[in-house]
């Protein structure tokens, strides 16, 4: 790694990269293991997910919504989301960094990034889920200074005790 940077997708130009960093995040789910890809079957079988992929510049624009790339000089490894909820609450989605990059400390500066876009943008709170197996994550998310809370959305049945749903006050 050299110099990391995080910074803002730039739609269209950047669409293609952050769609082919979405689609190996759902990979690395989905060969996790049975559990992993029973969730993501479940909350995006691939026909969704394609659908998904085809609506991130709207479902992530801004004035409220971010897609943010972090990358090693030109070349992007990583990315995350803010997804509106309501005018006060933001969701962090899709936070990936590619396998050779992973223990370089770009999931903090990224998350930390996002952080600062949300408050920024004016909400109140970050809400975000995670795979209970993802321990390195929460310790990161603890880390920021999320806390641990409930469920903020319905779930698919039998989804629950595989995910760690946090919070963070802004």
């Amino acid at each position: 790694m050299s110099v990391l940077t995080v910074r803002a997708a730039e739609m269209p130009r950047d669409l293609p990269v952050v769609q082919e960093l979405c689609w190996e995040y759902r990979a690395f789910l989905l060969g996790f293991d049975a559990d992993m890809r029973d969730i993501v079957e479940a909350f995006y079988p691939q026909d969704a997910y394609r659908l998904l992929m085809a609506d991130l510049p709207v479902k992530h624009a801004r004035p409220r919504g971010e897609i943010m790339l972090i990358q090693d000089g030109e070349t992007p490894f990583g990315c995350g989301m803010i997804q509106p909820l309501s005018e006060t609450d933001g969701e962090v989605k899709r936070v990936f960094i590619r396998a050779d990059a992973r223990g370089s400390g770009a999931g903090e500066m990224l998350s930390r990034a996002l952080i600062a876009q949300a408050r920024a943008d004016g909400y109140l709170r970050l809400l975000l889920d995670t795979s209970a197996k993802f321990t390195t994550a929460q310790k990161l998310y603890e880390k920021l200074g999320f806390e641990r809370r409930g469920p903020y959305s319905d779930l698919p049945p039998d989804t629950e005790q595989h995910l760690v749903f946090y919070e963070l006050n802004l």
